[in-house]
């Protein structure tokens, strides 16, 4: 009887576009111009969800595919990403992001007809089963997964950007309390340390994450925002692109 083990080939990992955390040469250049021009161009000074999604996507050569799970909006081969913004009020030196991560509903879910004033546990429970079957839906067809955050100070001139992998929670990791507000938290057994809010009213669920020291700060010249007839007049914009057809019923 051969007792050998048989010699095999080498499996190769599919790896991912670039390295966690190392966004791609010229990344930050490309981020900087795409935010003064997106600030330029607005009355109102903001950079929302999608705009951020949009961004994000031509920064690194990646497919923009909005979805309603909200964990791959973005795309490049084997890897997906889920892009979220909040404001900061110092994007070089916070140390945790407050991420609203979707809407997790015991009730849809598993047709519960009461969440509140009930044991916190088995509710929590149930709310990280909705988070992973959610990524483990994604997971099927992507190799990899992450979220990608833009951290953004309320003056529009300082940016930090930074990303994870989006993973699924391991439910006996964590325990559950109501909060005075009569939102579920949730806190890591071994560091006690505060992770998720759950929202009955809503079912709005939020994962608080540590961000990384190893960031991407971008600093931009904030833009004076350009006139909209100077925009028409650069397009060449004429009155007969305009069409107007008043309908009666």
């Amino acid at each position: 009887m051969n007792n050998k083990s048989p010699r095999l080939r080498t499996v190769n990992k599919v790896k991912p576009p670039y390295p966690l955390n190392q966004f791609p040469k010229n990344f930050g250049h490309i981020l900087g111009k795409e935010l003064i021009y997106l600030l330029a161009t607005k009355k109102v000074q903001s950079i929302e969800g999608q705009e951020w999604e949009q961004i994000f996507a031509k920064c690194i050569n990646a497919d923009w595919k909005p979805s309603n799970i909200g964990l791959d909006d973005v795309v490049l081969n084997n890897c997906a990403w889920g892009a979220k913004t909040i404001f900061s009020g110092n994007p070089e030196e916070q140390t945790t992001a407050r991420l609203i991560s979707g809407r997790n509903s015991p009730s849809y879910s598993f047709g519960d007809s009461k969440i509140t004033d009930v044991p916190p546990n088995p509710l929590g429970e149930k709310i990280l089963e909705i988070w992973n079957e959610r990524v483990s839906a994604i997971r099927e067809k992507f190799k990899h997964l992450r979220t990608v955050v833009l951290l953004k100070s309320k003056s529009f001139e300082t940016f930090s950007i930074f990303e994870f992998e989006t993973i699924r929670f391991d439910g006996e990791r964590y325990y559950w309390k109501w909060n005075k507000r009569g939102n579920l938290e949730g806190f890591e057994k071994q560091e006690d340390r505060h992770r998720f809010t759950w929202q009955p009213h809503g079912s709005q669920f939020t994962i608080i994450e540590n961000i990384p020291s190893k960031r991407l700060i971008v600093k931009i010249k904030k833009p004076k925002n350009i006139d909209s007839e100077k925009i028409l007049e650069a397009i060449g914009f004429e009155d007969n692109w305009i069409t107007i057809i008043n309908k009666n019923d």
